[in-house]
């Protein structure tokens, strides 16, 4: 299976919300044919149109399926609704979306195996909708789902032993990695349920890792996280997508140095 090579627009987040069609050429300039949106449903009709003006699609973006409200993943920010599963799947369909993926759970929901169930039912009943109109639904992960741990099972495999197997993952390569589980292991476990990476490189300096967004990220290939075997070791994958949460550096020039990696390296 040919493996695609895309951006999660969170990356340039300050920039889009600047200049959205802009950014978007900007994207394209820097040899990508393919983005993540996030928070996509407000903007749909203006981003597809962006998105067409720079010649780029949309297989996959981040919309919330099995939360009611969103706080920041540190804890702080303000509690906003979100859209329903309906009208997340809508939205998809302007942009020509075939994946959509829930972004985040907080961490408070990972402390026992029926708050997973919990989650695991909205993801598979989200999943019944998005099959009526050909919207597949899938799952994002952060560190805390691999930090929970049950009967020796980590949090995100028990989540997928719960899904529907229309539901697929999205494996954040850099937050397994955070959450002291080795990226490779994890994907052959997961196997086929993985169509996607967040191919998200770092140096996981633990003088770096307390920031909050972190502080250690570095373009795909130049830390410490092994996304080359990663990607080899998921056999259903269709997306291997940049990603930086932060970085203090030229970050269009990272976002560049990363694509021109992963075309090299895994890509095709």
């Amino acid at each position: 299976m040919t493996i695609q090579t895309s951006i999660q627009l969170f990356t340039i987040k300050d920039q889009l919300e600047a200049d959205l069609e802009g950014s978007l050429k900007e994207v394209a300039a820097r040899g990508f044919t393919a983005v993540e949106p996030y928070d996509f449903v407000r903007r749909a009709q203006p981003m597809a149109d962006a998105l067409q003006s720079a010649g780029l699609t949309a297989p996959s973006g981040h919309a919330f399926l099995a939360s009611q409200s969103f706080v920041n993943p540190d804890g702080s920010g303000t509690t906003l609704p979100v859209p329903s599963p309906a009208e997340v799947f809508a939205a998809a369909k302007v942009l020509g979306m075939g994946t959509v993926i829930d972004p985040y759970t907080e961490p408070a929901r990972w402390e026992s195996v029926e708050q997973i169930q919990e989650t695991a039912r909205l993801l598979n009943e989200a999943a019944e909708i998005g099959a009526t109109v050909g919207v597949r639904v899938g799952y994002h992960n952060h560190a805390h789902e691999l930090e929970a741990v049950f009967d020796g099972v980590t949090g995100l495999e028990v989540l997928a032993g719960l899904l529907d197997e229309r539901v697929v993952l999205e494996v954040d390569l850099y937050w397994v990695a955070r959450g002291g589980v080795d990226p490779v292991a994890l994907l052959q476990r997961l196997g086929d349920r993985v169509i996607a990476v967040h191919a998200k490189d770092g140096t996981l300096d633990p003088a770096l890792l307390a920031a909050y967004p972190p502080a250690d990220q570095v373009p795909a290939g130049e830390g410490t996280v092994p996304l080359v075997e990663a990607v080899a070791a998921a056999p259903a994958l269709e997306l291997a997508i940049v990603e930086f949460d932060h970085y203090e550096g030229d970050l269009w020039a990272a976002v560049e140095r990363s694509r021109i990696y992963l075309d090299e390296k895994v890509a095709g």
